[in-house]
């Protein structure tokens, strides 16, 4: 579906369907958001909820200006944007490296729940880490797209180079990310570039290389948990194995480690069909607004709620997957596919860790959970998306017809 809007002599075309699943994103956010309110211990619901209120006006507003420009315009400074995105991580860094050795942080880059990912800015917190993965998928997307215009017929050495060219831009920031630490985002990152990886048209033989070595690294990662766990500790630290331990044994230690997922889980088993109504407190559950809104909306709303939620990101998937599908230009088809492989892990990822399917990562779910710097960086992913989009075409009427005086 299509709407043409005039403005100022200029005639847009925007894809009513997409706006209409993000205005409906925003208010389920907002509504998971209020009906959270009993539940968040650290700060105030009204002032979470104004502030996300808030952020997705500026969000809706950002995405409009940056739909006014195309996106050849927008992508020539994505090189800019990588440098100066790779010059904060680098500060917060320092930030970090001063705060291990001194207990004291740099100027504007606070330690907060033991990282240092944000800089503190009066009134607004900002991420660079979030907007760094929506600039890696375009220059990625840039780079497979050039490489194969220079190399039309691919072999091993040509996809070879590409791994070596998308390497160069990806390792570095990967690094200072991992670094903050932010392990669940390098995680989202490094899917999303192999997904787009594996949809550029790449050998068959490297597609079965990768998946050979994530098959082999699963094995070696089990066989350390279960035999040298000492080891296994030295190598990703003491935290992150009481992560695993609390997934594959959530009753292991219910007032420690594997605190979140019992809880999480006690109340999506206890809701039931319809749940316990609206703001309900029956089980406490942490980060309820953040990585657990998911949990929270569904002891208010039970099995209708969470259904309902689903249903809905699944509308939001689709729907870029159609985008994807009918666009011609292999560029914008794989930053279309990036979105989707970024949106889609993280859903999985934080709805299966509510669920005891997968262990907990700290990913928040995208556009519902509470979150400024996550719903800018997709909503300007959005806007790349809705410039490209076969429904949102646009064409622009320069000046109103002039009609000249006959002289008689």
């Amino acid at each position: 579906m299509k709407q043409t809007i005039i403005f100022r002599n200029k005639i847009y075309k925007i894809d009513i369907g997409f706006i209409t699943i993000l205005v409906i994103m925003a208010l389920t956010s907002l509504f998971a958001i209020y009906n959270a309110f009993n539940l968040i211990k650290v700060g105030s619901g009204t002032s979470y909820l104004l502030k996300q209120f808030m952020w997705y006006i500026i969000c809706f507003f950002a995405m409009i200006f940056l739909c006014s420009f195309s996106n050849d315009f927008i992508f020539k400074y994505m090189k800019k944007a990588y440098y100066f995105l790779l010059t904060t991580l680098v500060y917060l860094l320092f930030s970090r490296i001063l705060y291990i050795a001194t207990g004291h942080t740099l100027p504007l880059a606070p330690n907060i729940n033991g990282a240092i990912s944000w800089f503190s800015i009066p009134f607004i917190s900002f991420q660079p880490s979030e907007f760094i993965k929506i600039v890696l998928i375009v220059l990625t997307a840039q780079i497979i797209a050039k490489h194969q215009e220079k190399y039309p017929k691919a072999n091993f050495r040509t996809d070879l180079q590409l791994f070596i060219e998308i390497a160069k831009i990806l390792i570095p920031p990967l690094v200072l990310i991992l670094l903050q630490p932010d392990t669940g985002l390098c995680i989202i990152i490094c899917f999303n570039i192999m997904v787009m990886v594996l949809c550029s048209g790449i050998r068959r033989g490297y597609i079965i290389g990768i998946f050979s070595f994530i098959g082999i690294f699963i094995v070696l990662f089990l066989f350390i948990y279960y035999n040298e766990n000492d080891l296994l500790v030295s190598l990703i630290s003491n935290y992150r194995v009481q992560r695993i331990d609390a997934w594959l044994d959530p009753e292991s230690n219910i007032l420690g480690s594997s605190n979140q997922l019992y809880t999480s889980l006690l109340s999506l088993g206890s809701a039931g069909l319809l749940g316990y109504g609206s703001q309900a407190n029956i089980i406490s559950i942490p980060e309820a607004q953040t990585d657990f809104i998911f949990a929270a909306f569904g002891q208010c709303f039970g099995f209708i709620g969470t259904t309902f939620i689903v249903l809905l990101c699944l509308a939001l998937d689709l729907y870029l997957c159609k985008i994807a599908y009918n666009t011609i230009n292999k560029k914008d088809r794989l930053i279309v596919i990036g979105v989707i492989g970024m949106l889609l892990y993280q859903q999985v990822q934080n709805m299966g860790m509510i669920c005891g399917l997968l262990p907990i990562t700290g990913i928040t779910l995208p556009l519902i959970s509470y979150g400024g710097s996550s719903i800018l960086s997709y909503f300007i992913a959005f806007s790349f998306v809705m410039n490209l989009s076969p429904q949102s075409k646009r064409t622009i009427s320069l000046s109103r017809p002039k009609f000249k005086k006959k002289l008689i």
